[in-house]
């Protein structure tokens, strides 16, 4: 695999200064797809993407389509996710799937290669995956992601509140003893980040909600780490956490929060996005300073 000549830790950074930590979701929700006038069908979640990757260039630095909305529509859905990403790419655009893999050995590798690969129809900056197998069940996307210049967004604390129980549950052995998996989680990343070669911020990333009292698993909020690692924080908007509570919530964290918002700026409609999306990539853009 060819990496690019920029880590995505690189870029992300580049991203954060041009734009701002905003990133816009690209979720083309049933509800959203009938409000904007659009078709639930392939042709209308193509049509939906490149109008959030429009209203988005220029005035956000990321965003992440949801690739569960496209995958619905089978093989033309995947087409249209494949334009989309393109698009937002080809605008500058740093592009997170939102895939939430998992998997072991070849099988999750190959999850990677269909996502990370430089040249892939997926071919994305980053992508989201599981790994509730163990940190070292993706071992091998993590080298990937490494040697491809890509990221990736690691669930570790999420905001549904299914999650908590198992989240929170603590390891029973091995190296990460006592701690919970949440946390094991995050130790695990922070281990693979510091033996690469330096970054900006580290190429694996954690999902952390912003809605989530991180401190309630076990983590460890006051700390800081070389390097910063990258959080996609879904929550914000619609969810209900405010960016004037980015440091409040995340802490040390808080250098590599990415703002996920989806739903909040979605409702605009194709009228009202652009504008919607330029006035909260300012809020987050001012209150981080």
């Amino acid at each position: 695999m060819t990496g690019t000549s920029v880590s995505f830790g690189g870029r992300l950074a580049a991203a954060f200064d041009a734009h701002g930590r905003l990133c816009v979701g690209i979720d083309p929700h049933a509800h959203l797809l009938a409000d904007w006038g659009l078709e639930a069908s392939a042709a209308g979640v193509r049509a939906f993407g490149l109008r959030v990757v429009e209203a988005a260039a220029g005035r956000a630095g990321i965003v992440k389509p949801q690739v569960a909305f496209f995958e619905r529509y089978g093989s033309a859905g995947y087409a249209a996710l494949e334009g989309v990403i393109r698009a937002a790419r080809d605008a500058g655009l740093l592009v997170i799937a939102d895939a939430k893999r998992g998997d072991i050995g070849t099988s999750v590798a190959a999850y990677a290669e269909a996502w990370l690969t430089p040249g892939s129809p997926l071919e994305a900056d980053a992508m989201t995956i599981a790994a509730f197998q163990g940190v070292g069940s993706i071992a091998e996307p993590m080298r990937l992601a490494e040697a491809a210049g890509k990221g990736l967004f690691v669930l570790a604390a999420t905001s549904n509140p299914e999650a908590a129980a198992i989240q929170k549950a603590v390891v029973a052995d091995g190296a990460r003893a006592g701690m919970t998996v949440a946390r094991a989680i995050i130790e695990d990343v922070h281990a693979f980040n510091q033996e690469q070669p330096p970054h900006p911020f580290g190429t694996v990333g954690l999902v952390l909600g912003a809605t989530v009292a991180l401190g309630d698993y076990g983590i460890d909020t006051a700390t800081a780490v070389a390097p910063t690692v990258p959080v996609l924080a879904p929550g914000f908007g619609h969810q209900g956490a405010r960016v004037a509570d980015v440091h409040a919530i995340f802490g040390a964290f808080a250098p590599g929060v990415i703002v996920s918002e989806s739903r909040g700026l979605l409702t605009a409609g194709p009228g009202g996005l652009a504008e919607a999306v330029a006035r909260r990539a300012e809020e987050v853009r001012t209150s981080h300073g």
